[in-house]
């Protein structure tokens, strides 16, 4: 771990060593961490700041150093070549050509004078004196000073050495030189001497000197771009954290270190011990000073010793340690230019036992819970609910579970009014043998007052027996069966009413045998946890078990108990609820006159006990608009305004309520032309079986569904031939969530592709072929074949319109009576024709015609091309007329009239018998 400058981990003399409860003192020796307090305000500057000023610092000094050398340097350089100068211009001068006659000249102050200055002027000298040998000036830059003594050594020049000294004039420092002058016998006529002043020599040094200051200051600038750049770094690396945060965060993590319930070591490569916290102190006793020593000199047991020194990486692996158990953790780390150290995490698994045995119950029991929450109550039946119950509790929570209910709570009716139930019927066993001596699902048990199973059914309160060998009274409900479990290994015993909503449905007993331990407190609280959820399930199964059966008894009254009779269709029909509840689908056969069936299948929209009601209202609709005769167009038209006047009614404040999303169809079937008028409001078509087997879906113009009101409905009519079957279908036949209505439709179709069948053995291929497992909506299904009533059972007239052609009319219709062996049926057949026939002339419209039709009953018509309906009237004792039509309603068994497209028809039926 990094360390801060001023920071120590050594442990202070008072209290490294001192044990917890002293004052001062720090358990195991952990190490002092007093509060950073900088002596220099320099440590409040970041790392990059007091890198720049190191630097600054480093290049001031090198640049005094350097300026100092060169000023040293420049001096000595100076006064060099001030001295080298001064020589060379004396002995320059003293060797010129006629140096020697100017000196010996009556005046060699005129000679020598111009030629020095030109001289001095020349070499850049301060002066050139030209003077005797007793050291008399001949020459001299200031012209006052010639033929004075000359100031300086010239003595030795006499004896023709070369003089140079450092003296200091009226110039300043100077350096000067006294050569001789020689005469052609080298004899010393004269010397010269030649100075010049230190400041006016250049020397090299000097010349360095500016580019030495300026590589200074270049210096200064990069390193303050380096530490702009370092600190900027620095800043972005630790998140612009400061001094003063890094410095916060670092005792944050020596605090945590310490603090934590697991001990931390690091061992560096050369398996010393770099870092312990004080948990690992206390874990592997060490001593104070154990950092910086080898592991292996600091006395630990051989176990962890080895992993700490294996070199390998450990994963939770369990040591002894003393009288520890410690959970070892060690991961290798990679030291540069050494070997790799490792970073060891120690956790005591002796004191962490009993708290992960109690977490680790704690969390079955949660699981345990969770799992009922899902699993129980899965479906609305009250028998499987309480399986459930017990299925759940086995084997994770008791050996053996029974469930007993009151059998009203089984049935769906409300239990038993008061606390107490006498009997109850057992509704679930589970167990983890099969062999048990409890009694079966099915027995009926009678609860003995005295018992402590009717004291908990009467308060309420669950009941707990830890030791049923010792308990002696819960053997009064079955002293036999008790000594059966007892002898088997049952041992304990809970058991908890089940009690919803104030209502009380049974009891629940958890049993353990083969367990060893037996039931505890905390047991009794989670057996009334699981059966409080249990008990909401049941009542919430026993209510719809309840409603569900009140919605079929509604819709099994509602649907047609069994077909009418006639002769037109063979029908048979199959209808299936859904298991999610009672739906609105329905069907009907409706005999209509002129021996014409209707057919009819429906379905509303939902399901539950409003369905089934507006199913009700529908169908009787249906029925009602029947009577009228109506075309199937027209018919759905009125049953479409009927929808939307429900609606209406059940809208909430006068407002529009939702569509009862309602789809019908309707066909009508003639025997005698072999044709089908169909109309469907938003229903699937209808499939047509031809006598060969062939399957098709007539294209039928699809109506919006009955309440839209937005469309009108059209009739097709198909031409059947006689032993077809008409194949209708609700939806839920062919369309549910795992297939769509296309897929649906082929399906029917190869299931009704085939040679010819009973329509009672259709029904059964088709639902045998198409019936989902568990089906989502009712499905209704409707197979009609057809007939066609014989030729000779139909008879009709021409009529013209004149009143003599009744008579015709009636001779002719008995004369077909009597060859249809219909004698006796003769006179109020002529009768009923008479006073219809004599009608239509009277006051209808031709073309005029007369059927009679033997099916079932006799059906006599009489068709007219007028609109008009005759009115049932009773005439008075004066009236002439109007008590034809009352004879004909009294003599008929039925009668009635209907529209056609080109008129109506007044019909009327006569019973066989």
């Amino acid at each position: 771990m990094a360390r801060n400058p001023g920071r120590s981990w050594a442990p202070s003399a008072s209290g490294a060593t001192g044990s917890a409860g002293s004052p001062g003192g720090r358990p195991h020796g952990r190490p002092q961490l007093p509060r950073a307090k900088p002596r220099w305000s320099v440590w409040h500057r970041s790392v990059a700041g007091q890198v720049f000023a190191l630097q600054v610092l480093v290049v001031l000094l090198l640049v005094v150093a350097a300026a100092v050398a060169l000023v040293v340097q420049s001096r000595n350089d100076a006064e060099h070549e001030a001295r080298n100068r001064s020589v060379a211009v004396a002995q320059a001068f003293a060797t010129s050509p006629g140096i020697v006659d100017a000196l010996r000249s009556p005046d060699p102050t005129a000679v020598l004078q111009p030629r020095a200055q030109s001289a001095r002027i020349a070499t850049g000298v301060d002066f050139i004196v030209v003077m005797n040998n007793q050291g008399i000036r001949y020459t001299h830059p200031n012209p006052a000073r010639i033929g004075q003594q000359f100031v300086g050594t010239y003595q030795p020049a006499l004896h023709g050495q070369v003089v140079t000294e450092q003296v200091t004039g009226t110039l300043g420092p100077l350096v000067q030189a006294v050569v001789p002058v020689y005469a052609p016998d080298n004899s010393v006529v004269g010397l010269v001497s030649a100075g010049v002043t230190l400041k006016n020599v250049s020397s090299a040094s000097e010349r360095q000197l500016p580019v030495v200051l300026g590589a200074a200051a270049a210096a200064v600038g990069l390193a303050t771009l380096g530490t702009a750049l370092i600190s900027r770094r620095l800043r972005r690396q630790t998140h612009g954290l400061g001094p003063v945060e890094m410095t916060r965060m670092y005792e944050h993590h020596a605090a945590v270190l310490h603090a934590v319930r697991e001990g931390v070591m690091i061992v560096g490569g050369d398996g010393r011990l770099l870092l312990c916290n004080d948990e690992a102190r206390r874990l592997l006793d060490l001593p104070p000073d154990a950092e910086g020593r080898p592991v292996d000199g600091l006395g630990l047991e051989q176990a962890p010793l080895e992993l700490l020194t294996a070199g390998r990486p450990v994963t939770d692996q369990v040591v002894l340690s003393g009288e520890r158990l410690l959970a070892v953790n060690v991961r290798l780390i990679d030291q540069p230019g050494g070997l790799p150290g490792c970073v060891a995490t120690l956790r005591d698994s002796t004191e962490l036992a009993a708290l992960s045995g109690r977490a680790e119950r704690a969390q079955r029991r949660l699981r345990l819970l969770y799992d009922a929450g899902v699993t129980v109550g899965s479906t609305l039946d009250v028998t499987r609910t309480a399986e459930e119950l017990a299925q759940v509790a086995v084997p994770r929570f008791a050996d053996f579970v029974t469930v007993d209910l009151a059998d009203q709570v089984l049935a769906g009716e409300e239990p038993p009014p008061g606390p107490l139930l006498g009997r109850m019927r057992r509704a679930a066993l589970t167990g983890v043998r099969d062999d048990a001596p409890f009694y079966p699902v099915g027995t009926v048990l009678d609860v003995v007052p005295a018992s402590p199973l009717a004291g908990a059914l009467n308060s309420g309160e669950p009941g707990i027996e830890p030791h049923l060998a010792e308990a002696t009274r819960w053997r009064e409900q079955d002293p036999e069966r008790s000594a059966q479990a007892l002898a088997y290994g049952v041992h304990s015993l809970v058991r908890v009413p089940l009690r919803a909503r104030g209502v009380l449905l049974g009891v629940a007993r958890f049993w353990r045998a083969q367990r060893a331990e037996p039931f505890e407190a905390e047991d009794l609280a989670l057996a009334e946890e699981l059966v409080s959820h249990a008990a909401v399930c049941i009542d919430n199964a026993r209510r719809y078990t309840r409603e569900h059966a009140m919605a079929v008894t509604l819709q099994h009254s509602l649907l047609p108990r069994s077909l009418p009779e006639q002769t037109a269709l063979d029908v048979a029909h199959r209808y299936l609820p859904a298991q999610a509840g009672v739906g609105g689908d329905w069907f009907d056969v409706i005999p209509l006159p002129g021996a014409r069936v209707a057919l009819v299948v429906g379905d509303v929209v939902g399901h539950g006990l409003h369905a089934a009601a507006t199913m009700g209202r529908l169908r009787t609709a249906i029925h009602n608009f029947s009577t009228l005769d109506l075309p199937p167009d027209e018919l759905l038209g009125h049953l479409d305004e009927l929808v939307s006047r429900i609606d209406q009614e059940e809208a909430p404040g006068g407002e529009r309520a939702a569509l009862a999303g309602a789809t019908c169809l309707y066909a009508i079937y003639d025997p005698v032309s072999r044709r089908c008028a169909l109309a469907t409001a938003g229903h699937p078509p209808p499939a047509v079986v031809d006598p060969e087997g062939r399957v098709v879906f007539p294209e039928l113009p699809t109506g919006p569904p009955l309440g839209l009101g937005v469309l009108p409905f059209e009739t097709v009519e198909l031409e059947l031939a006689e032993g077809s079957r008409l194949v209708l279908y609700t939806d839920g036949l062919v369309e549910d969530r795992e297939r769509d209505i296309d897929e649906g439709l082929e399906l029917l179709r190869a299931a009704l592709t085939g040679p010819p069948r009973t329509p009672e053995q259709t029904c059964a291929d088709v639902l045998g072929a198409m019936l989902p497992e568990h089906p989502q909506d009712d499905i209704a299904l409707l197979v009609a074949r057809t007939r066609v009533l014989a030729p000779d059972q139909v008879a009709q007239w021409e009529v013209p319109s004149d009143p003599a052609a009744v008579g015709e009319v009636r001779a002719a219709v008995a004369e077909r009576l009597t060859a249809w062996g219909l004698a006796e049926a003769a006179f109020v057949t002529e009768l009923i024709l008479s006073e219809l026939v004599t009608n239509a002339i009277r006051y209808g419209s031709g073309p005029i015609r007369v059927r009679l039709l033997r099916d079932r009953s006799l059906i006599c018509e009489v068709s007219d091309g007028s609109s008009t309906s005759p009115h049932l009237r009773y005439a008075a004792t004066e009236d002439e007329g109007g008590r034809g039509l009352f004879l004909v309603a009294q003599f008929a068994d039925r009668w009635g009239t209907r529209y056609t497209a080109t008129g109506k028809v007044i019909w009327t039926e006569q019973p066989l018998e």
